[in-house]
């Protein structure tokens, strides 16, 4: 696990310890990199011996990658990074968690040792790690003292030294971000991405400097997602541009950038190019049926969302470091709210299409209309304004589509149940609407009361057709609907009842 060393790690080295000065610099003649020889074998036997005295004889491969200058630049990279015959299925199988046998093992090692283009550390979890180092340092790990391995490290002409731990254990850049599972949320997501975007685009990096990319849609999103190498890493793009002269028009005057092409064949390819390249790529993609650039700096690489694959049983083993994106951040979040939950925020827009936003914690949840008040309002800024702080309850978290609904009116009472306690009386109050089959009176004498509805069967028919906006009309509370939310008042049955036209008692 992050942060549990092993209790016993050792550096191992062919730099003989007499031959540093005062401040433990290295003054002999041991060159930095591999003889591929005698020396190279000394390294293997001694991660050999320790492994047996270990109890191990499979290891895990972390954190690959693969770079002509991984670790030390010395020697050309090799033909398909030194891993040829050594996994099956070549660079696809070099991924994490991948499980070898402990011959394999060595002849990573051996690999890195020489610089191969590929690097790694080799794990089993709780009981050994091998890591290899700039300038041929070597790092073994163990659960046990190995007595037996160390005296066969002497004896083999290296130096082991007893460490705190190993300064290749895995450490993140900054603490785990909160890495959101290729889960069937997540899969749901990219579905309903595919269904508003008809396409989009998938980069799956399977080990670091090396990925694939897939152009997704409703035909092929299944296919594809059967064919993901373990533990990779996922980032959705928006889709392709067909045109690939409007594609290509945005490469910078200058920098490294990435560029994403589609062929005729439909094959997606990508290449890393500076302005050395721009002018020979733009030719060499005329033809291509899509393409895209992408710049490669942190804060301008934005895919609309990444994930990581978990393992067969559901746990996320991978420790992949990357920059969030908007949309993680936005996971991130909506994966702590919970239907019910109070929650603070600022209102940050009221639209003109009735809704409006809240910022909670930097995502903009939403209040429907219906949901700012139980009382009427003519308009949301009756209600709120923009800027002010305001508590509301959860209504739903939807993680297909990342939105959040709020309720004011969830944390107000409910003032309808009292209504029901108006049935029979009879009130004098404003018109406040007329209608073909009716009129609209305001039952409570407050500016934001409840409406009531008269129907033209229960108006005096002497005021059918004059009654107007803004009179003030005698009626009885019929009805309170409280499921549907209405007032049934009559005209009529308050005159019958003894009441005079300005709503007193007849004699």
């Amino acid at each position: 696990m992050i942060g549990e060393a092993l209790p016993y790690v050792y550096e191992v080295t062919k730099y003989n310890p007499a031959d540093r000065d005062e401040h433990g610099h290295y003054t002999g003649s041991e060159p930095v990199d591999s003889d591929h020889g005698p020396v190279e074998g000394a390294y293997l036997e001694a991660v050999a011996a320790f492994a047996e005295e270990s109890g191990v004889d499979h290891l895990a491969i972390r954190e690959p990658q693969i770079s002509g200058f991984v670790h030390f630049g010395l020697e050309p990279v090799a033909d398909n990074y030194g891993l040829t015959g050594l996994l099956p299925g070549g660079l696809a199988g070099f991924h994490d968690g991948a499980v070898v046998p402990v011959e394999a093992g060595l002849q990573l090692v051996r690999a890195m040792l020489r610089d191969s283009g590929a690097w790694c550390r080799l794990e089993v979890e709780g009981l050994f790690t091998v890591h290899v180092g700039w300038d041929q340092y070597l790092y073994v790990g163990s659960s046990r003292p190995c007595e037996r391995a160390l005296a066969r490290t002497r004896s083999l002409g290296l130096f082991p030294r007893r460490r705190d731990a190993s300064p290749y254990d895995f450490t993140p850049d900054a603490p785990l971000q909160a890495q959101r599972p290729a889960d069937d949320d997540f899969w749901a997501r990219l579905h309903w991405a595919v269904g508003v975007h008809r396409a989009v685009l998938l980069e799956e990096t399977y080990v670091g400097n090396a990925s694939r990319w897939h152009r997704l849609t409703r035909d092929t999103i299944e296919v594809v997602r059967s064919r993901l190498i373990p533990r990779a890493q996922l980032a959705v793009w928006p889709d392709l541009l067909t045109d690939v002269d409007t594609a290509m028009a945005a490469l910078p005057d200058e920098g490294l950038v990435e560029i994403v092409w589609e062929d005729l064949d439909g094959q997606i390819t990508s290449a890393v190019v500076d302005e050395t390249r721009f002018d020979a790529e733009t030719s060499q993609h005329t033809g291509a049926r899509a393409a895209a650039v992408l710049p490669l700096t942190a804060d301008e690489r934005q895919p609309l969302f990444t994930a990581v694959l978990p393992d067969g049983d559901g746990v996320l083993r991978a420790r992949w470091q990357t920059e969030t994106t908007p949309g993680d951040r936005d996971w991130a979040l909506l994966r702590t709210l919970r239907r019910g939950q109070t929650v603070t925020g600022t209102v940050s827009i009221i639209a003109s299409f009735g809704v409006t936003f809240v910022n909670i914690g930097g995502f903009d949840a939403m209040i429907n209309l219906p949901e700012l008040s139980w009382r009427p309002f003519d308009h949301p800024s009756d209600i709120v304004r923009v800027g002010q702080e305001i508590v509301a309850e959860i209504l739903d978290v939807d993680m297909i589509r990342e939105r959040v609904s709020l309720s004011l009116r969830a944390l107000q009472e409910d003032p309808w149940p009292r209504m029901m306690e108006w049935i029979g009386q009879v009130v004098t109050r404003p018109v406040t609407k007329v209608v073909p089959f009716g009129v609209y009176v305001r039952v409570e004498d407050r500016p934001d009361g409840f409406e009531g509805f008269v129907h033209t069967s229960e108006l005096d028919e002497s005021l059918r057709d004059a009654i107007e906006t803004g009179d003030t009309l005698t009626v009885k509370i019929l009805d309170v609907d409280l499921a549907r939310r209405r007032i049934s008042l009559s005209h009529k049955q308050a005159l019958a009842a003894g009441a005079t036209e300005d709503g007193t008692a007849l004699p």
